[in-house]
């Protein structure tokens, strides 16, 4: 049984690393702060960001439930059972990586040029892939003379 659980876990972790080389914000974590000084955000975009950040933890928050769900009621008796649960495992929690990166993709669209460059020269650092977006052209109106 052990070596099943064991097997099981590498098996998750297997799928779950393909996830880790995209550069995210993760709005959805406790950066908020960091995430509006180092991109300067303007009231606008920190309005969208607490928008997200609310939709972001309704989807989560459901997702994790049916998690818990899924680890306390699925059979684990046998191999087969096992790899039914790590399939549906696995499914959701690519959906809480997909609704971590939409959010953070929906944020990166609000940014405008000088940010989004920002956000990729720092992506670049880190040796991630970039969510690519095309940036928010801001209007700076003209004064009237």
């Amino acid at each position: 049984m052990l070596r099943k659980l064991y097997s099981l876990l590498v098996y998750l972790l297997f799928f779950s690393v393909g996830y880790a080389q995209n550069c995210t914000l993760d709005i959805g974590g406790k950066n908020s702060e960091t995430i509006k000084t180092i991109f300067q955000l303007n009231k606008e975009q920190i309005s969208t960001m607490e928008v997200l950040q609310g939709e972001l933890s309704v989807k989560t928050k459901s997702l994790e439930e049916q998690i818990e769900k899924l680890l306390a009621q699925h059979p684990q008796s046998t191999e087969e059972d096992l790899i039914k649960l790590a399939e549906k495992y696995k499914a959701l929690q690519q959906q809480l990586v997909q609704a971590a990166y939409d959010s953070d993709k929906e944020l990166l669209s609000v940014f405008n040029m000088k940010q989004y460059e920002r956000y990729l020269q720092l992506c670049n650092e880190a040796v991630r892939i970039p969510i690519r977006v095309v940036p928010k052209s801001y209007e700076i109106p003209l004064e009237e003379e």
